[in-house]
């Protein structure tokens, strides 16, 4: 008997990454592609298409059972990414549908955390909790809420999104119109917005003045260094972060947060003061009882294997 494949595609705001995964949550091939390039959807669906037909090609196309998607603000009720603040294309977008005509297959749409999320329940760190939240720190901050052992939609599909809780009160403009969302602060772009912020109001001597191209990786690169502006800005993301996490505890008392993104790997530079401000924030019924742990899973694999367990 021929094995059953399921194709998982993670669209983030600065990259695409797909991969075609077997029951077991073995990923089989896979490849990748630049989100932000594209102009209009029509052309990124073309391009995507594409790419991932030579992989259908690859495996045998009649193998492959349905095609699942993870995507900044994709509803899984209506196969729509709604206004979605980190992508190039705007307003509503039919992607579900789209998709599902350029590859003849049925495709299922889910918000790219919950879809990490999935893929952590199943494979990953999450496996055998039934409440936990994953955070993901990448060009913007997503999440997916999972209590008693069901992922957290909503009545419209659109619940658990952490980035666009309101970290600071009239704070930095997000793309989403609104004003200090948590995303503006606690993501790779947020502690670059940060790091632009205090190189232009103060006077501090920085090996981040001389970066030709300021970044978290590059602000953690100097971190490493000991340099000082930069190892604030990490204290600074992390504070405001466990602030805002010890909110989300209140609401789920979960057993673990898990994190991943490209934020996360700067590990405990980063997460001494998310674990410390979460914890001085807490509710005492909380407190001590929440453990914060990494992905178990490669950063695109997660999302992924999340995605593709929507197709089965």
């Amino acid at each position: 008997m021929t094995q059953t494949l399921a194709l998982g595609i993670d669209i983030g705001g600065t990259n695409t990454a797909f991969g075609i995964v077997d029951r077991r949550g073995q990923i089989v091939t896979q490849g990748e592609m630049l989100t932000a390039e594209h102009n209009t959807v029509q052309d990124y669906i073309a391009v995507l298409s594409d790419k991932v037909r030579v992989l259908m090609d690859e495996v045998g196309r009649d193998r492959i059972t349905g095609v699942g998607v993870g995507a900044p603000n994709g509803n899984f009720f209506t196969g729509e990414i709604a206004y979605a603040p980190n992508l190039p294309w705007k307003g509503v977008i039919p992607l579900a549908k789209l998709l599902a005509e350029a590859l003849n297959k049925k495709v299922t749409l889910t918000n790219d955390a919950n879809a990490a999320a999935i893929g952590e329940m199943m494979y990953g760190a999450a496996k055998g909790m039934r409440d936990f939240i994953v955070v993901t720190l990448g060009t913007g901050l997503g999440s997916g809420f999972v209590a008693n052992g069901q992922l957290i939609y909503g009545h419209d599909g659109f619940a658990g999104e952490l980035g666009h809780v309101v970290a600071v009160r009239d704070g930095r403009t997000c793309g989403c119109g609104r004003k200090g969302c948590l995303e503006t602060y606690a993501s790779a772009t947020g502690i670059v917005r940060t790091a632009k912020e205090w190189l232009e109001t103060r006077n501090d001597e920085t090996l981040l003045r001389s970066t030709a191209t300021l970044s978290s990786e590059s602000i953690f690169e100097a971190a490493e260094k000991g340099d000082a502006m930069a190892l604030q800005l990490f204290e600074y993301t992390g504070m405001i972060l466990g602030q805002i996490l010890a909110d989300a505890v209140a609401i789920t008392s979960p057993q673990a947060i898990i994190f991943f993104g490209g934020l996360a790997k700067a590990g405990d530079m980063l997460m001494k003061h998310v674990r410390y401000h979460m914890e001085e924030n807490l509710l005492f019924v909380y407190k001590n009882k929440v453990a914060l742990l990494y992905s178990a899973l490669h950063d695109a694999d997660a999302a992924i294997l999340g995605a593709s367990a929507l197709a089965w």
